[in-house]
This record gives structure tokens, sequence and C-alpha cells, in this order.
């Protein structure tokens, strides 16, 4: 980044960098302020990691910051979901947390424990109450933890939605090419030979932020998802493995978990993998195997079923598996609404509430000081494995 430019077109009180469903609901929630707004993207709105995730809304409690941001995002997205358009595709399903063994019963009860101290409404399950609530999962399972108040979005609309709301409160959509940000400067950026200034800049690239703000310790961590032709009622609730936060929490080169998601339009979603293998978004053929091997030794009938599609994408990654929402300490104006890893579609509208509270100088609803990107300044913070190399939740 470079110092102040001149010539510059004072138009907007806020440029948001990318179009995806973090940009989106930070755009929308800076609108809803009164703020003149300006979202740019140098490809298309809700595409990158947004078009390739799952679309969960789920609470997760692997660490007690995660779990106050998701949730705070699940409260603003039930708020939400009576102005959302059928095209979003909102389906209050809820989780079930699968667990194998007693011992994982166990661990249940200690999420259900950690779920109660936020406020959040879960239902221990037994054997019997698993294969009532999911008739397809295998005999033998000892448990789980349904959390009713989980739901399921389809990401691209959901984040096209946020942004519509936004150009209605006043906000300006730049998407193409040409509008790409090739730079950063002290409140404003550079668009090709244009240069926009603003009080704020929101950086909310995924894993593309670090292109922006190379100090940013944010790297792709590449996903798999399939998904089957239309079966309605073959799965009700989103599932999901007990031993999933293993996976998505331990940087290791390679790992897959059970998650499966029912869809409003009777299709299967199933995931997920993980890889570090930098911007390499070919297909492995071998850990997609791998991933539905462990949804089928979940749900045995899903090898009957036909699996229309599968892809890849890159969740944006940092080394405490927390995103960065905030000011950006070495630059005037800049703010950081990225590394939000699985949990980008989840967090989304919670991030873009904790960015409006702190632009206006309000005191936002959970403490913001653990996502501060100027944690990352500390030579503390564990190294990020992957990063010289270079999404799917």
């Amino acid at each position: 980044m470079t110092g102040r430019a001149v010539n510059v077109a004072k138009q907007y009180d806020a440029v948001v960098v990318g179009a995806g469903i973090v940009g989106a609901a930070c755009a929308r929630a800076l609108a809803v302020e009164g703020l003149r707004v300006l979202i740019v993207d140098g490809r298309y709105a809700a595409g990158g990691t947004t078009a390739a995730g799952m679309g969960h809304l789920v609470v997760m409690d692997d660490s007690p910051e995660q779990l106050a941001l998701t949730a705070l995002s699940l409260e603003l997205w039930h708020d939400l979901s009576r102005l959302l358009n059928g095209e979003v595709e909102y389906d209050p399903c809820g989780t079930i947390w699968v667990a194998e063994d007693s011992a994982q019963l166990d661990a249940v009860r200690e999420k259900q424990r950690m779920y109660a101290e936020y406020g959040v409404a879960s239902q221990v399950l037994d054997a019997a109450g698993v294969a009532a609530a999911e008739p397809n999962l295998r005999a033998g399972l000892s448990g789980g933890l349904l959390v009713p108040g989980d739901a399921v979005v389809y990401p691209p609309r959901a984040a096209l939605w946020l942004l519509e709301d936004a150009r209605r409160r006043g906000a300006t959509l730049l998407e193409d090419s040409n509008a790409g940000v090739k730079e950063l400067f002290d409140h404003g950026v550079r668009c090709g030979d244009r240069d926009i200034e603003a009080n704020v800049v929101v950086v909310a690239a995924g894993a593309e932020a670090a292109k922006l703000v190379p100090e940013l310790p944010i790297v792709p961590r590449k996903g798999h998802l399939a998904i089957t032709d239309r079966y309605p009622g073959f799965v009700r609730h989103q599932l999901v493995e007990l031993g999933y936060l293993t996976s998505a929490h331990q940087m290791t080169s390679e790992s897959v978990a059970f998650n499966v998601q029912p869809r409003t339009t009777g299709q299967v979603l199933i995931g997920s993998s993980r890889e570090l293998v930098g911007w390499d978004g070919s297909m492995n053929r071998d850990i997609l195997r791998r991933m539905l091997d462990r949804a089928a030794a979940f749900m045995p009938s899903l090898t009957d079923l036909s699996v229309i599609r599968t892809w890849t994408g890159f969740r944006p990654t940092t080394p405490d598996k927390l995103p960065l929402i905030g000011p950006w300490p070495a630059h005037a104006g800049c703010w950081i609404a990225a590394g939000h890893e699985g949990l980008g579609i989840t967090t989304s509208v919670g991030t873009g509430r904790l960015v409006a509270d702190l632009v206006v100088g309000r005191t936002p609803p959970i403490d913001a000081a653990p996502y501060a990107p100027a944690r990352v300044l500390d030579a503390t913070l564990p190294a990020q494995a992957g990063h010289s190399s270079g999404h799917s939740s």
C-alpha cells in the first residue's frame, strides 16, 4: 500500500472490497447506518468462496470467541429470516451433532452446557432419539445433540439478497474486471487508473485479502463438496460428526469429516474435506473418495444416491482460527473483515454488525477485541502452515 493519492473522487463514506457474503453483509450494515457505500469486486458478486460454500448457519463452540460470534450471527440471521425471499432457501432445519460412542456422548453433554451459557437451546438425544430423527443414519450410534436454531441457506442467493438490500439503502455495486482493486492507499482504493477516496475501506476479499494486505496471515484452504439428485426427506437436519472440529481446526495437510445437509430442493449436500495446497483448485479424487466414504460410514444408503456434481473452493484461514474484524493499524482508514475459514456464511452478518458498530463508534453486542486484526502484528501469533504457497465450507 502507498501513501495518500491525489486527484481522488470523494464520493463515498465507505468502500467495501469484495462482494462475497462477508462483503455484502458489511456493505448492508454500513448502509443501514446511513453511510454512502461502494462495493467493488473484480469478478462478480457472490462468486468465489461464497459460491463454493455449504451454506450452514451453525453455532460453533471450538472456542469461547467463536461461540460468541456464531451465536450473535445466528440471532441476526433469525431476525433477517422473515425478510428473505424464497431464492435464499432459508431452511431452519437445525443441526444434529452425532455421537458414535459413550465417550462422544459425554462430549455432547459438555457441548450442551457450553451452549446453555450463551443462551443457545439444544437437546441431548439418545440412540433411539437420533434414529427417530434421522432414520438413514447407521444403527448403533450412541446419540447426539440437536441444535434446533441452526439453519441452512443457499450462499450465493443469500449474498445477493444482502447486496440488493444494501443497494435499496443507497449503496453502489461495481463488479467486473475493471472494478477490481489494484492497490490500497490511506483512506482509499485504486481501481485501474481510478482513485476512490473514502473514510473507511473494508477489505472483505476472503482468502485473497492477503494479496492486498500482504501482512495478513490468511491462506487458502481447499475443500471439496458433492451434491446429489433430488431425494426429498432423505435427510432432515444438518448432520455433523463430533470429530468435525478436529478436522476443521487442526492445520494438517489433509482431513475429512462427515457433514451432510438437506437442501430445500430435496438434494443432499455432502462434505467436508480440507487441504493445504495453495491455490491449486483441481479435483483430488482420492480425498473426494475419502470424504464420500466417510459420509457413507454414517449414512450407508448414501451410496444408493446419484451424485450429480462435485466442486472445490477455498476457505480463508488464519493461524488462530478466528477471523480478522476491525481496523488495520498499519494504514489509515483501512479495516479488515476476512479470515473466516468455513464459517463465513454463518458469521457474515455478525461480522457486518461488528464492523458497523465500530465504524460509527457504538459498543458492539459482543467483545470485538478477540477478532482485532492488530493481533497478527504480535510476534506470539503462531506461524501459518502453507503460507508461502499462496474454500468451501
